[in-house]
């Protein structure tokens, strides 16, 4: 049974190794977008390559986060999480060093895979170490700083592209990595693989993402999980299929013949996925869990909310400086109202829902954010921050603090207890999906040219066509939302769902409520 105590020394070295980890891979998301006009300029590439330096890291991280957590389960979370840091820290470090677009892109998706190894296992060290009467307050302690990184992020993104340039966006995890991994391999105690048996829910803890047993069975399934081999087919044919569909899109103006292949190929590749998961006794993501229609439909409203937010904090770093004329700082700092919202005011908006239920929240939460995507059309040439980009962004954080939290709550509460780590995961994974599809996909659909990035006026008028294709999606989610999602009321007590300011995608939960892991 785990008895570290929240107040002793090694709880803190535990509590900061978890956080400075997931710190890592939270402030890659957000500080990139901030960065590429001038990593656009420097290494004198088009639009799709910036396109790809974004979407070469979510497509490996958003195909393999379900395995990185399995990983974690069978052959120790503490190795599993060290794996991962290192293996972060030294793609940031050819991401820093590239002389060109193509090594930045390739390091970038190996910087995925690194983060798909640690950012489970960062939260599922936290639940397997801890004494069950400090978890809670752990998890909601590494969540905030988690939400406070998320929160400087763009601005210390926008610092560094001012200062020492834009290759010490990602040089700076390497000197994180070297403080995070010898701290965890000193004083985090070891969890899962041969020492560890989990008890319930097959591997839920880390991401929840049970590939040894889809989530759910009994304590003798759970063992013969433990020895038997991971869905790898199943998550090599998922980030197969989000590569060549994110490839397709971007590469689509070309209308090539490779082009149309690709696509062709992807689609394939995704039903060889949807087949695979089907027939293997231990599937990655057990389709079965898609019985509910309601966890069905959160996902869906997932995918159409994080699409939304993925094309619009691209292209609005973007339009404030190819557009407005701000600095990379001014341009990070900028940004800064929405997670800030979702930070101060994420637990009121769990309190509401757990009175009213999850309707309402996922309804209105996606129209606010809407009406934030037609409110920043204001921003143009010389646009003044508190009259143009302020109240778009104010909007934007009053949807995202409505939504985030209900939408994490209800996923969870859409299945059974012992598959609740594997609902959160597939519903992080998703939105990571649909994020990277939309940065793939926006840009073709609103007509940017190659180097719309270089013009002021085609970048403009391109993202007064994108903006709404945003808005649109934002309101499908809302009438799904409206239309399907009922009650039970979620419990949005949880503390990943309290405190949580990443705009990126909703917040991991392991499934875990004070039980004893073992």
């Amino acid at each position: 049974m785990p008895d570290v105590r929240l107040s002793s020394p090694q709880g803190k070295w535990i509590l900061l190794t978890t956080v400075l980890g997931s710190s890592m891979a939270l402030l890659d998301s957000t500080v990139v977008n901030v960065a590429l006009p001038r990593i656009g300029r420097d290494l004198n590439v088009d639009l799709a390559a910036l396109q790809w330096t974004v979407n070469a890291y979510l497509v490996t991280l958003a195909g393999l986060i379900l395995l990185g957590g399995a990983l974690g389960d069978r052959y120790g979370r503490r190795k599993i999480f060290v794996i991962g840091v290192v293996w972060f820290a030294s793609a940031s470090l050819l991401c820093g060093v590239a002389p060109n677009a193509g090594v930045l892109v390739a390091a970038r998706a190996l910087q995925g895979i690194g983060g798909a190894l640690l950012t489970p296992g960062s939260l599922a060290l936290i639940q397997a170490s801890f004494h069950p009467d400090d978890r809670a307050k752990a998890v909601g302690l590494w969540s905030g700083f988690g939400g406070i990184g998320a929160a400087v992020g763009p601005f210390l993104g926008g610092w560094l592209v001012d200062g020492p340039g834009w290759r010490w966006v990602f040089l700076i995890n390497v000197p994180v990595a070297l403080l995070c991994a010898p701290i965890a391999v000193r004083h985090v105690p070891e969890s899962g693989g041969r020492e560890f048996r989990p008890h319930g829910a097959g591997a839920e803890a880390g991401a929840g993402t049970g590939a040894g047993g889809g989530g759910a069975g009994t304590e003798a399934e759970e063992e013969e999980g433990a020895r038997g081999g991971f869905d790898v087919l199943g998550a090599a044919l998922g980030a197969l299929a989000l590569a060549l569909v994110t490839y397709a899109l971007i590469e689509a103006r070309q209308g090539s013949a490779v082009v149309a292949v690709t696509a062709v190929a992807g689609v394939a590749a995704a039903v060889a996925f949807v087949l695979v998961e089907k027939h293997r006794p231990d599937p990655m993501m057990p389709l079965d869990i898609f019985a509910s229609r309601q966890f069905t439909v959160v996902n869906l409203v997932t995918m159409c909310v994080y699409a939304a937010f993925g094309g619009f904090f691209f292209l609005t770093a973007l339009q404030l400086q190819v557009v407005s004329g701000y600095s990379p700082l001014k341009a990070g700092t900028a940004l800064l109202p929405t997670t800030v919202l979702m930070l101060l005011f994420s637990a009121r908006s769990g309190a509401l829902a757990d009175r009213i239920g999850p309707r309402i929240p996922l309804t209105v939460g996606p129209l606010l954010c809407a009406a934030a995507m037609l409110l920043i059309l204001r921003v143009g040439k010389k646009a003044d921050y508190l009259t143009d980009v302020l109240p778009a962004l104010l909007v934007m954080g009053a949807g995202m603090v409505v939504l985030v939290a209900p939408l994490t709550a209800t996923v969870l509460a859409s299945v059974d207890t012992e598959r609740a780590g594997l609902a959160s995961g597939i519903n992080n994974a998703a939105a990571r999906a649909a994020g990277l599809i939309a940065v793939a996909a926006l840009p073709l659909l609103a007509g940017m040219g190659p180097d719309a990035y270089r013009s002021a006026d085609a970048f403009d008028a391109a993202f007064r066509r994108a903006m709404p294709w945003c808005a649109g999606v934002l309101v499908l989610g809302a009438v799904l939302a409206f239309a399907w999602v009922r009650r039970p009321a979620p419990d949005c007590n949880v503390p990943e769902c309290r405190t949580h300011g990443n705009i990126t995608s909703p917040p991991l939960d392991t499934g875990k409520r004070g039980r004893d892991p073992r």
